[in-house]
């Protein structure tokens, strides 16, 4: 069963903004965003633990905002300033305790993905 529903994909140009959103279908404690690119690992981007402080990868710092909305269960990432490296299938993932790390096997529930392009 699909639990997560990711959506506000799409091409850009390099400085443009998009707004993923991830749907889920109850509460979960930790929530989370990851990307693949082609020929690449599954890497995570930023994730949020209710009540918590947001954590970045280095990469989409001052850049990406995440944050949720329990009241709709729904996830938001925001991303500003992008660019071409940030091209990739973005997953929403979470799970019902712990949000220590982006180990992907420790996330239960996952999304199918929306795709970001960012072209130069």
């Amino acid at each position: 069963q699909v639990d997560l529903v990711e959506s506000g994909g799409g091409s850009v140009q390099a400085g443009g903004s998009l707004r993923l959103s991830c749907v889920a279908d109850g509460y979960r404690f930790c929530m989370a965003w990851f990307r693949q690119a082609p020929g690449k690992e599954r890497e995570g981007v930023a994730r949020l633990a209710d009540g918590d402080i947001p954590i970045y990868a280095e990469s989409v710092k001052g850049r990406f905002t995440i944050s949720r909305d329990n009241a709709k269960n729904t996830l938001y990432l925001q991303m500003d300033s992008l660019k071409p490296e940030d091209s990739a299938l973005y997953y929403c993932a979470a799970r019902n305790t712990g949000c220590f790390s982006w180990y992907v096997t420790d996330f239960y529930d996952w999304g199918q993905g929306t795709q970001v392009n960012v072209s130069s």
